[in-house]
């Protein structure tokens, strides 16, 4: 058996980079760092935690369907755990579509599994609503607007910890 030179991963990085330098853009795309995040232990052990979840995919919106002002699809938004919902809309977000798709909501929005982790009793249960962030890559507009919205969200809905998901 021959070993192959392509890589075993997606280079998300360079890949975000190229497409920003495709774009026009005269500076190479920055990541954010931020090396003081206010990460901390959990309050109480797991089996006891209630999750949250936070997911950059949009609510699914019906082709040809007017957009609501302001930020519209580029807005924190929420939606409930139970039931979860069968599809979000993901085509716009830049993940690798020729190697994965977005068909499958448990791969990206985990609420099946975390529900049944719950009735595990390996964590304390799932919040009432999972929270979506939008992707506008405006560093300032997400430290600002959409950070303090999601945390207030979590606060409402009595999250001990939250579980981050990009698309």
């Amino acid at each position: 058996m021959a070993l192959t030179t392509h890589p075993t991963f997606v280079r998300y990085i360079d890949r975000t980079r190229a497409y920003y330098a495709a774009q026009g853009y005269p500076t190479p795309y920055a990541w954010a760092r931020h090396q003081d995040a206010p990460f901390a232990p959990l309050a109480r052990p797991l089996a006891a935690a209630r999750i949250a979840v936070v997911t950059t995919a949009s609510p699914w919106r019906d082709p040809g369907v007017a957009q609501a002002p302001g930020r519209g699809a580029k807005a924190v938004w929420s939606g409930p755990t139970a039931p979860p919902p069968e599809r979000l809309h993901t085509d716009d977000l830049a993940w690798d579509k020729e190697n994965t798709h977005t068909r499958d909501v448990d791969t990206y929005l985990p609420l099946r599994p975390l529900a049944a982790f719950a009735a595990a009793g390996r964590i304390g249960g799932v919040t009432a609503r999972f929270h979506g962030v939008p992707t506008d890559y405006s560093q300032r507009r997400t430290l600002e607007e959409d950070a303090p919205q999601v945390l207030a969200r979590c606060r409402e809905d009595g999250a001990d910890a939250v579980l981050l998901i990009p698309l």
